[in-house]
């Protein structure tokens, strides 16, 4: 995944539409959870064994929503001037760190 590239391209969206007015970060991580409780939404009922295989049309719902959290994510972090990549690459070795492998 290049990153630069795809927030380039949203870069491109924004300013086209003339949305940079709106994207601070506080508006984008509250539109990351929105998208967040959407993605929730899907499951919300459903079993263990059904939340791991959804239908077709799900599954391609379920696709869309991390799509727009990723998506919202990158805007976000170009906001605030972090590196999307980095800062992702940091947390996991955190994690190892603390949880091992």
């Amino acid at each position: 995944m290049n990153l630069p590239e795809l927030t380039a391209r949203l870069h491109a969206i924004r300013d086209g539409n003339q949305w940079k007015r709106f994207h601070s970060p506080k508006n984008l991580a509250m539109a990351a959870s929105v998208e967040m409780a959407e993605l929730v939404e899907i499951f919300q009922w459903l079993s263990e064994d059904e939340s791991r295989q959804l239908p077709a049309d799900k599954l391609a719902h379920a696709g869309q929503e991390v799509g727009d959290i990723v998506l919202y994510l990158l805007l976000l972090c170009s906001e605030l001037g972090l590196d999307m990549e980095q800062v992702v690459r940091a947390k996991l070795a955190d994690s190892e760190r603390r949880f091992g492998q």
